[in-house]
């Protein structure tokens, strides 16, 4: 997307912020390997297992087994896990194939290494931002992505701020690779919304502007939008902001409490989270973060505030630890001694809200996700003056520390 001209609005900018962001690959670690059960007889094929894609996984193995879709019976299990890892069935037709060339029936179950070396990953990605401000204004802002295989999309790049800033583009570098990628929790966004809200509140900070009331303005420019490719509502994102900073108690905490905010739109969910954090032995520790969501109408509140809880904490584990490499190709980190996750006693209390309305329901189980790495990253620089421009940020400990120099993307 392309609105205005950025090069012309930067030669003419008072004030210039450029910073860079990056993440690694990451495995999609479900609790429960991949698994699946298949019996190939001469007239049916039946298929037991967890898939988030049953029918696409039925009409591949019929196809592959030259059968008739009918002939095949596919009975879903619960889940331990899906996160995007099994809407791909390559795990179901392994077991398929197996049976049909042994006729017998057959489970494959993957080993913990299995399941990380042969899996299907998050891309690595790095995100350029850039923005310039004239006579106090943000007139221009333009993020470039340079992704393994590719991360972005169409319906992107008309996100928050699109619409909200007259010069504004958005670019994408694709580098192909041999490396198997695919969807991961939050597919496109879980990295975008901690590089862009990260870089909000920095730019606010140079604007020397208050961080809500930058994100209100910015949001109140699309108000009455022509323009259709918009696809977030500046009504509701206002709402949720102005509802999160009332809850979590924004700017009225004890001095020993940094809080950060971020406010972000995605799977069509508009999320607003306050992070709150303190110095525990020298160190920034995340105790609490505070997430207004608006999901429109709400059936099953026990179940919608666990799907909200879910994802906030695995956007803090994987932003705070989540780390993948690859060494001649292969994976470094197979196994659970060599991958850190959050533990049951780092993770923060989440206080989750929904916005009451009549709006027809819309995602939940990722839009919790992708602003909770923005958030604890504002309430750490609130808290020691240092920003962290890549993921994990346990690599960097000397940042979650009081009084060290900054890094700069």
């Amino acid at each position: 997307r392309s609105d205005g001209n950025v090069e012309k609005a930067f030669a003419a900018a008072d004030q210039i912020l450029e910073r860079t962001y990056e993440s690694p690959f990451l495995p999609h670690n479900c609790l429960e390997p991949m698994n699946f059960y298949a019996n190939v007889t001469e007239d049916k094929i039946h298929l037991v297992g967890p898939t988030q894609t049953p029918e696409g996984t039925a009409r591949h193995i019929a196809g592959l087994l030259e059968r008739d879709f009918e002939e095949v019976h596919l009975e879903m299990t619960r889940q331990g896990g899906g996160f995007g890892r099994r809407l791909y069935g390559d795990f179901a037709v392994e077991a398929a194939e197996i049976s049909n060339l042994a006729k017998k029936p057959v489970q494959v179950v993957f080993s913990r290494d299995d399941d990380m070396a042969d899996g299907i990953y998050r891309p690595a990605i790095k995100y350029r931002i850039k923005a310039g401000i004239k006579d106090g204004k943000v007139t221009a802002y333009h993020l470039k992505e340079a992704s393994i295989n590719s991360n972005m999309y169409g319906l992107i790049p008309n996100f928050f701020p699109a619409g909200a800033i007259e010069n504004y583009q958005v670019d994408v570098a694709k580098y192909d690779s041999n490396i198997t990628t695919g969807a991961w929790r939050a597919p496109y966004t879980n990295f975008l919304a901690y590089a862009e809200q990260s870089f909000f509140d920095e730019l606010a900070e140079m604007m020397e502007a208050d961080r809500i009331q930058l994100r209100l303005d910015l949001l109140e420019k699309v108000k009455g939008t022509t323009d259709d490719r918009i696809q977030y509502s500046p009504e509701r994102m206002q709402e949720v902001i102005k509802a999160a900073v009332e809850k979590s108690g924004w700017g009225n905490q004890p001095d020993d409490v940094y809080q950060g905010f971020v406010n972000y739109y995605c799977h069509n969910s508009h999320v607003a989270e306050v992070a709150d954090v303190v110095i525990e032995n020298g160190e920034a520790v995340v105790k609490k973060v505070t997430c207004v969501v608006d999901c429109g109408i709400v059936i099953n509140p026990l179940g919608a505030k666990n799907q909200a809880e879910g994802g906030v904490i695995d956007g803090i584990g994987h932003a705070m630890y989540g780390d993948f490499g690859f060494e001649n190709g292969k994976p470094t980190a197979t196994n659970f001694d060599r991958y850190r996750l959050i533990r049951m006693l780092e993770a923060p209390v989440v206080d989750v809200h929904f916005v009451q309305n009549e709006y027809s329901p819309t995602g939940l189980g990722e839009p919790t996700l992708p602003p909770a790495g923005g958030a604890i990253a504002n309430a750490f620089k609130a808290a020691t003056g240092n920003r962290i421009y890549k993921q994990p940020f346990n690599q960097f400990p000397e940042l979650l520390k009081v009084a060290e120099k900054e890094i700069l993307g």
